[in-house]
């Protein structure tokens, strides 16, 4: 059957505004996201929905086989909330409460599935309980910023490991290499090998593997006696590639120390000939607009449900994710107006059980 159909009218563009505003005027860190949620739920209850807030503080609004879900929570940094000339400025009205409210309103206005995710930015533990808690669904739509008109088939995956390394300690003078060195000279050989493997004039960002070392510690031990290094690194997982590849290239390069790798996440690409891809080119041309199909260079809870769900997964939302996490970051309503009316258009018309 079509997707549930309630009173289209049931929101309004002003409700709509109202509560894109209040989200993002309620600060929601990671790990601070109860305020927040609250809010969302309260939007939602005052809407006829049935809503509960799950055991890691998600919020849960079930309905039918379409699921609508984007993150709570927000990276730190305050921007100042100003609302003037249709533009909306804030932490968060860009990644991801823009596709956050306008999800919520969508769901209201179809009987969509609904849920409000925490810890997206952190370890994604939202996601993480979800789909270990819910049966899958027919299809899902994963809010992040991509444009009214745009909709993301894919995101890299991501490997984080822990590099360790110790050296008994020989005067400086000498030419051995301490841990330090070690260290960095194995990050640079990691890099070299994975970017002799990528050709700069054919492969882009999204199709090659990123190192990026994120942390670094060393120096002498506090008994004198050794040099002792560790580095946090990561690494973003193109599709087509595994972890495992990953993990072999950048163990051959160990000169000295070892490495101990976290729990990947696995890189997704969605099909666009999916009757989910269909549905969003249909409704955003119906809105008057040019679709685009893009494909995302960061990591995103997509690639967790896409990795536990056997459903077709896209990522769409209003907002330039340019302005993620940073200070200029703002939405305009027009287009949050029209990320709406997609959203609605797409649940209306998927075929889905009650």
């Amino acid at each position: 059957m079509m997707g549930t159909m309630m009173d289209s009218d049931s929101v309004s563009r002003a409700d709509a505004h109202d509560l894109l505003v209040e989200l993002v005027e309620t600060p929601s860190v990671s790990g601070e996201e109860t305020d927040c949620a609250e809010r969302l739920a309260a939007f939602l209850e005052a809407n006829g929905r049935d809503v509960r807030m799950d055991d890691v503080g998600n919020v849960r609004a079930p309905g039918n086989g379409i699921l609508l879900t984007s993150h709570i929570d927000t990276v730190p940094g305050e921007v100042p909330v100003e609302l003037e000339d249709g533009i909306l400025h804030g932490r968060g009205s860009v990644d991801a409460k823009g596709p956050l409210a306008a999800m919520a309103v969508a769901a209201v206005k179809t009987g969509a599935s609904f849920v409000g995710v925490v810890g997206e930015e952190t370890n994604s533990r939202g996601a993480h309980h979800l789909v270990s808690d819910m049966d899958d669904p027919e299809f899902v739509v994963n809010g992040e910023p991509s444009g009214w008109d745009a909709l993301t088939l894919g995101y890299r995956g991501y490997v984080t490991g822990t590099y360790s390394v110790r050296v008994e300690s020989v005067h400086t003078s000498r030419p051995e290499p301490n841990a330090i060195q070690y260290a960095t000279e194995w990050v640079t050989a990691v890099e070299s090998a994975f970017d002799s493997e990528s050709d700069a004039a054919e492969t882009s960002t999204a199709t090659s593997v990123t190192v990026k070392p994120v942390e670094f510690d060393g120096g002498l031990t506090a008994d004198g006696f050794a040099t002792e290094a560790t580095v946090e690194i990561q690494f973003r997982i193109p599709s087509g590639m595994t972890a495992e590849e990953i993990q072999s290239v950048a163990e051959a390069e160990l000169d000295a120390g070892t490495v101990s790798w976290n729990t990947p996440i696995p890189p997704t690409l969605s099909s666009p000939r999916t009757e989910l891809g269909r549905a969003f080119r249909v409704a955003i041309r119906e809105e008057g607009g040019d679709p685009s199909l893009l494909r995302k260079t960061g990591t995103s809870d997509a690639n967790i449900y896409a990795d536990a769900w056997d459903c077709p997964v896209v990522t769409y939302g209003p907002g330039d994710s340019s302005l993620d996490h940073t200070p200029e970051e703002h939405i305009e309503l027009a287009e949050f107006d029209r990320s709406i009316s997609v959203l609605t258009d797409v649940c209306e018309n998927l075929e889905v059980d009650a």
